[in-house]
């Protein structure tokens, strides 16, 4: 459905989420990454995180880039209090930050880098999500039973925890998800004109 005057997309990611959210929103891509290390200055803001990584990423894989091709990068991260949770190492920690999470309210915060030859774009969006107080054997159920380690703060919301777990959220769905659909098509829509007005 979207063209965007003919520029390939290429999504930098290998989240099959991410991937998904895209071919449902009609946009046409090929999906091509590298790993990168994702490491940011302690000093850095939180809120900044995101978009640092994902321009972290998108410069990691600048090499992809040709006169028709535009660069999607993201990285999600959930916050809460100050205190960044990222994908949990093993089984025991994605237990913590599920009981840490539990009967509070947190921040889900994407980062987007739109990059092509000569143009970077660089976003976040920022959604809230509120979960009841879940018992131990609740988390013990999810996490035994998902796949919480490739997950920033140890849960999808799409997920069965999402259904019980959820008492409300604010903002955008897909972003808690892992992109912001909405607001990346927006961008993008404006990134190309400005490519094409240069």
């Amino acid at each position: 459905m979207y063209d965007f005057n003919g520029y390939e997309l290429i999504l930098t990611s290998k989240s099959p989420r991410r991937k998904q959210l895209l071919e449902e929103a009609g946009l046409k891509f090929r999906v091509e990454t590298k790993d990168v290390v994702e490491k940011y200055p302690e000093s850095l803001a939180a809120s900044e995180v995101p978009s640092f990584l994902a321009s972290l990423k998108a410069n990691a894989n600048k090499e992809l880039l040709h006169d028709n091709n535009l660069l999607i990068a993201a990285d999600t991260i959930v916050c809460m209090e100050g205190e960044i949770f990222g994908k949990p190492k093993d089984l025991i920690e994605a237990k913590t930050v599920l009981q840490k999470l539990s009967g509070k309210s947190h921040e889900v915060i994407t980062g987007v880098c739109l990059k092509s030859i000569g143009l970077t774009r660089t976003f976040s969006v920022t959604s809230t999500v509120v979960f009841k107080m879940l018992s131990e054997e609740e988390i013990d159920y999810y996490v035994n039973t998902y796949k919480p380690l490739d997950k920033a703060g140890a849960y999808a919301i799409q997920e069965w925890i999402g259904l019980v777990g959820v008492e409300r959220f604010e903002g955008s769905y897909a972003n808690i998800i892992g992109l912001p659909v909405c607001k990346l098509i927006n961008e993008l829509s404006k990134f190309v004109f400005n490519l094409k007005n240069k």
